[in-house]
């Protein structure tokens, strides 16, 4: 008998990856997908992937800026959104570990995250737990420590196991073979 939390932890993950498709190949980029959800209601608040929106985005980034301007606030200040706007229990579905460091000088997407989770001096705490397919690997930034980041903040980061091989696949699409490696 299979388990009904894991069966949507990986549908939420195949949503992600389904939206990571749609971001352009690119040698210098991962493609990748997330998805924001009403933990209590079950319902995807938002959603983005890599370069959705103009400049150098990334998915966290795109799901944070659409919800956003859905509520008529600067994405720095979607903390202060009321509950019934903005729950307090959230799930962030993420093809990729979330960056923590930018080499385009942009926020990283784990500092969004944590701006995110912030309460707003008129709300109770929010909780915001990560779930995450694969760590980021050490392509372009060497050792991201953005699931130490979030953990260290408090926010539970929880690896969905299942789909590591498709995601990576995805994420890598456009980057240059290194010699010796097979083209996939």
């Amino acid at each position: 008998m299979s388990d009904p939390l894991v069966n949507a932890h990986l549908a939420y993950m195949r949503q992600a990856l389904e939206l990571a498709r749609q971001s352009p190949p690119k040698p210098y980029n991962f493609r990748v997908g997330a998805v924001l959800v009403d933990v209590a209601t079950d319902t995807v608040l938002s959603s983005g992937y890599t370069l959705e929106l103009p400049g150098n985005t990334h998915a966290e980034q795109c799901c944070f800026m659409k919800l956003s301007e859905k509520h008529g606030v600067s994405e720095e200040d979607l903390f202060q959104l009321p509950e019934e706007k903005l729950p307090l229990q959230l799930a962030l579905y993420t093809t990729m570990e979330p960056c923590s460091f930018r080499m385009s000088g942009n926020l990283p997407c784990v500092q969004r995250v944590l701006r995110l989770a912030a309460s707003s001096p008129s709300s109770a705490a929010r909780s915001v737990t990560v779930y995450s397919g694969v760590t980021e690997p050490d392509t372009f930034v060497s050792k991201n420590t953005g699931r130490l980041t979030l953990e260290a903040a408090g926010i539970q980061f929880v690896h969905v196991s299942g789909l590591e091989d498709e995601i990576l696949a995805v994420a890598t699409a456009g980057h240059e073979a290194k010699e010796g490696q097979a083209d996939k």
